[in-house]
């Protein structure tokens, strides 16, 4: 392998060229060929991103010899197939989340990594935020002691991304904002907590706000414009409680859309403190000193380059200097709870994950 790792960014709308600009960043990574289904946005995309090779098939992409890795950053209903047959062809993979549309499809691909025998690694960006660093730092100093409560909550007022196209087509996507973006917090919490024994979900779903398409009010739009002809069959809220045995409770509430004021929050409570990430405002744990209540709140590095950082990762795992900082076991936890969620809102009732 030469110096740097020679990357394929496969699907170059807006995840695949924050994907193109963040290796830019990464000193061991080169970005050699991009690939893309639309042949327009494929050759403003590598006038873009500097980019000679293009393919608009993945197979072709993947059968180029100098390409070692790819970043998937296609639709969910894509990416078991383009990472089992990345992996087949002897691609290191860098996935976006989520990991697939299963629990099942996960482990598809887990098994098609250790068969190649190479890195495979989760888009779980929030990991990599210094405000989640520092709170994980905190937690194995001791400083929460045992963890018994997680709380989540994610909510936009209005935040649906690209209303009618592939995101809220469920046959795509899989799912709505549940799959889209809590399943960002859901590993955050159970990274922070160490916990990936989720063992029972009571939750319900619901699709409020995304149907008629011509009647949803917004102020912008990831992924946008809206189609006013395409589908919404997809949640826009979900809410419930996730058992980790018998030591330890999640409870979150998630919404693409909702009437009420947009937060964004994760919050781990302990019986020695409890420490609240807020994108609004530094961690402050709650705890005590010297027999008192106290209020410590933790100064730290602002500086976010989460993709960058991601990125950084795979190339050093894909050249033996690490590993991969999320791994595919964890994606299929991620997925297995994802599952479980949306099948206790089907049935209405508590059900094992």
């Amino acid at each position: 392998m030469s110096d740097k790792v020679r990357i394929g960014i496969i699907g170059v709308g807006t995840i695949g060229s924050v994907h193109a600009n963040n290796y830019a960043k990464v000193e061991n990574a080169e970005v050699v060929a991009l690939c893309d289904i639309l042949p327009d946005r494929l050759a403003e995309k590598a006038k873009t991103h500097e980019v000679a090779k293009t393919y608009a098939d993945y197979n072709d992409l993947l059968a180029d010899p100098e390409i070692d890795a790819v970043s998937v950053c296609v639709p969910n209903n894509m990416h078991a197939p383009i990472a089992i047959a990345a992996l087949n062809a002897g691609k290191h993979v860098m996935l976006e989340k989520p990991m697939t549309l299963s629990a099942e499809l996960g482990k598809q691909i887990i098994a098609a990594r250790d068969a190649a025998g190479k890195q495979l690694q989760m888009g779980m960006v929030w990991r990599q935020k210094p405000s989640a660093r520092l709170i994980k730092e905190v937690i194995e100093n001791g400083r929460l002691g045992e963890i018994y409560q997680i709380r989540v909550k994610l909510i936009r007022r209005r935040g649906i991304p690209g209303l009618g196209g592939w995101f809220t087509t469920k046959a795509q996507s899989g799912g709505g904002g549940l799959i889209d973006i809590a399943v960002h917090f859901l590993d955050l919490v159970m990274w922070l907590s160490d916990k990936w024994n989720p063992t029972k979900v009571s939750a319900k779903t619901y699709s409020k706000f995304g149907s008629p398409i011509k009647d949803y009010h917004y102020v912008s739009m990831w992924a946008g414009p809206p189609k006013a002809d395409g589908v919404f069959d997809v949640d826009d809220y979900a809410a419930g409680m996730v058992r980790f045995g018998a030591e330890t409770t999640l409870s979150f509430e998630v919404a693409w859309a909702c009437n009420a004021k947009d937060e964004c929050y994760v919050e781990l409570l302990g019986d020695k403190g409890g420490i609240k990430m807020d994108l609004e405002a530094d961690p402050v744990l709650c705890t005590e000193f010297d027999n008192r209540i106290a209020d410590i709140t933790l100064q730290y590095d602002k500086k976010d380059e989460g993709f960058a950082d991601e990125l950084r990762k795979f190339c050093n795992a894909v050249q033996g200097k690490g590993e991969v900082p999320a791994t595919g076991e964890q994606g299929v936890v991620a997925m297995k709870l994802l599952d479980a969620i949306y099948k206790s809102s089907e049935l209405n009732c508590e059900v094992d994950v």
